[in-house]
């Protein structure tokens, strides 16, 4: 029998999420209504004038298909060419919008090797503002390895990548997957590498010949430089996508795939995919001022030796669905392929950091297991609040019996069920508890959804720069910034989310 506390916590999060249920409904109906820039606003390459609303540009820019035109003859549909090479800009122009018709590549692959790139290299750049939509689920877009993205929005100007049904005006609160998404791929180490097992990963792990094929489509990712720039996403929003295109071959809303510390990931979010929000393959790029809302698989997914640090995470998931919050693994390199010579090798588990994070678990999904992290991760976990009210969805779960682990410093979990019942709970318990300021059954008092209470405020937060070097590497300290508290937003005066984001509290329908 639950508790009364317990009940109460049910209660405030059932009624968050019938809440979270009434937004958007009302604001669908007038396409871009509060979520996008006023399609014939000014822009650059021409943009400039000013033309009546509701009234599409005459042509398309330089280097661009005039496609007819989208959302009931209001916007010009200037398509993006399937092959970038060398410099192609998408500017913000009156009355116009950009779409991507099958799968559109930037650059040809350059290889692994960084100081010795082949293939033809090529940089889109996004002005701020700019909406571009895909139809179909294999209409998606690949950054290839040595090629680069420069999609950077500001605060109140978004990049938005979406469906056309959201340019139509004709999303809801459960559409996903009307599109592909976006694949960023770089020459950072993997461990997926052919060959990677037994002794012969000691030979080729961090080489140009450690390169694998992306799950989604066939292009390649890996290599030997852990600072590869892939360029740049900030205030970025990626809406409706995912796709599954063979069984167990996803797209997801962003796939990270060998991408490297030299790339910026800031203020992104990820709305309703229908595969994981954001999947980090390997590689080493950090992320900040992260959004993930309604998507229908994992959240946040790290595979094949992912080594990096995200911070500042909210994560709500949809009350008709969701799964976890984490997923963390090294697919088929378990913990009888990641010893080399008898020796382990740390370095090539995954090892991802997420700190200052809000998980709000979906009420009404069982399959909502909140941060599920196994076969061979070493997770680490700071100043961080999850929550869910499902009856039988845990929080946590740790698959220690394929060798993986995790340390948590100021946790707060406030699940009705705080640990997996399986054959390691009594593990994951000792595990929780051996890290410091941890709290497991607590009460959530979390307010407009995701926004700190008293509970959540009385949790003694870790201090970054107290943490030994061999758990928190110099490099992944520098990227955090230094808090005192826990969760993803201090209180209300914290509106770091606030102005580029859909589907909050406060904010548009997406």
């Amino acid at each position: 029998m639950l508790s009364l506390k317990m009940k109460k916590t049910l209660l405030v999060l059932g009624a968050a999420f019938a809440l979270a249920g009434c937004w958007g409904a009302d604001e669908v109906a007038s396409p871009g209504e509060g979520v996008f820039n006023n399609p014939n606003g000014g822009g650059s390459n021409g943009g400039g004038e000013t033309l009546p609303p509701g009234t599409p540009a005459a042509d398309c820019p330089a280097g661009f298909s005039n496609v007819g035109t989208a959302a009931n003859n209001t916007l010009r549909n200037c398509q993006l060419p399937s092959l970038v090479s060398g410099n192609l800009t998408v500017p913000l122009r009156a009355g116009t919008v950009y779409s991507v018709s099958g799968r559109v590549d930037i650059g040809v692959d350059r290889g692994g090797d960084a100081a010795n790139p082949v293939g033809t290299f090529g940089s889109l750049t996004v002005e701020p503002g700019v909406r571009i939509f895909g139809s179909a689920g294999l209409d998606y877009i690949v950054v290839n390895r040595g090629s680069q993205i420069f999609a950077v929005g500001t605060e109140t100007n978004p990049v938005v990548f979406t469906s056309r049904q959201s340019v139509e005006g004709t999303t809801g609160i459960d559409s996903i997957g009307q599109w592909g998404g976006l694949v960023i791929l770089g020459r950072a180490n993997i461990t997926n590498c052919p060959g990677a097992n037994g002794t012969a990963q000691a030979a080729i792990y961090g080489t140009p010949a450690c390169q694998a094929t992306v799950e989604g489509t066939n292009a390649l990712y890996g290599g030997n430089q852990n600072a590869d720039n892939s360029g740049a996403l900030r205030y970025v929003r990626v809406q409706h996508s995912g796709f599954e295109v063979l069984p167990n071959q996803e797209l997801n809303g962003i796939t990270l795939a060998g991408v490297g510390s030299g790339t910026t990931v800031d203020f992104v979010q990820v709305h309703n995919s229908s595969d994981d929000g954001i999947e980090f393959f390997g590689g080493t790029v950090n992320a900040k001022h992260i959004v993930l809302t309604g998507n229908d698989d994992d959240n946040l997914d790290t595979d094949q030796g992912y080594n990096g640090a995200i911070q500042f995470v909210i994560l709500v998931q949809r009350a008709a669905g969701g799964n976890r919050s984490i997923e963390s693994s090294m697919a088929a390199l378990g913990a009888t392929t990641l010893a080399v010579s008898g020796a382990d090798r740390p370095e090539r588990r995954t090892n991802p950091l997420v700190a200052n994070f809000t998980f709000v678990h979906s009420p009404s999904s069982s399959a909502a297991d909140g941060i599920t992290i196994n076969t061979g991760s070493r997770y680490r976990l700071y100043n961080g609040v999850a929550t869910g009210a499902h009856p039988t969805a845990p929080c946590l779960d740790i698959d220690h019996t394929q060798d993986s682990t995790a340390i948590f410093r100021s946790v707060y979990l406030s699940c009705a069920v705080s640990f997996a019942p399986d054959a390691d709970t009594i593990e994951e318990s000792v595990t929780f508890g051996a890290g410091t300021n941890n709290t497991a059954g607590g009460v959530s008092t979390l307010t407009n959804i995701f926004v700190n209470g008293a509970n959540e405020t009385a949790v003694t937060a870790v201090n970054y720069s107290t943490i030994a070097a061999a758990e928190l590497p110099p490099a992944q300290r520098d990227f955090l910034t230094p808090v005192t508290w826990i969760g993803a937003v201090r209180n209300s005066s914290d509106t770091w989310y606030a102005g580029w984001t859909c589907g909050l509290p406060g904010r548009p329908a997406c």
